[in-house]
């Protein structure tokens, strides 16, 4: 099966997480069963400047991200760390992560959650 990109859904949240702005997020699946129940999410998330993830805990899935292109603030379970192109984030059930863009560039990350 392919899915091309324009049959990719796009939405938008404002204020995503209580954070700022408007994140844009293009989705790759249609549901969890093109996971194989698996997980609910592989995603392109986009960031514009200003705009942000707030904190929050998976409880019952873990959530990885691949920073594609940009430069953001990732809160690690409360430690703030710089991420850049190419790096990997993984957020294990049970724990907190957000993320923040404060440059005048946009973020773009690769977004997969796992259920538990």
């Amino acid at each position: 099966m392919i899915r091309r990109a324009d049959a990719c859904g796009v939405e938008y949240r404002e204020h995503m997480r209580d954070g700022e702005g408007t994140v844009e997020i293009t989705n790759f699946i249609t549901g969890p069963e093109e996971l194989n129940g698996k997980g609910r999410l592989f995603a392109k998330i986009t960031l514009k400047p200003g705009c942000s993830i707030g904190w929050h805990i998976h409880e019952k899935d873990s959530e990885l991200f691949y920073i594609m292109k940009g430069t953001a603030e990732y809160n690690d379970n409360g430690e703030t760390i710089t991420v850049t192109a190419g790096d990997v984030t993984i957020c294990p059930a049970g724990t907190g992560h957000g993320i923040a863009n404060h440059t005048d560039e946009t973020v773009e990350l690769t977004a997969v959650i796992l259920y538990k």
